[in-house]
């Protein structure tokens, strides 16, 4: 894993207290596609999930996601995020 994609894990264990998570970096797969450098770490995909999710709403998930990330998040940082946010026992 790259130092970009460590410290999304890091910001991500620290304000959520997930129960899981994993953090791919899809950038590979976005060559030659707009905001894509060619540098790699600029699109990730994170599954997480944690207990806070609960009772929450995709879109409050999301917010708490990318709060978590905070400056990460500017485009010349992290260009593409998708996130699969759970709660434990959901599908």
């Amino acid at each position: 894993m790259g130092a970009r994609a460590d410290e999304i894990e890091r910001r991500l264990t620290a304000a959520l207290s997930p129960t899981s998570l994993k953090v791919i970096d899809d950038s590979d797969d976005h060559s030659g596609h707009a905001g894509h450098s060619g540098a790699g770490e600029s699109h990730f995909t994170v599954r997480i999930e944690a207990a806070s999710f609960a009772g929450q709403s995709r879109i409050e998930r999301q917010r708490a996601v990318y709060a978590a990330l905070g400056d990460l998040m500017a485009p010349d940082r992290i260009h593409a995020l998708v996130i699969d946010a759970s709660a434990r026992g959901e599908a």
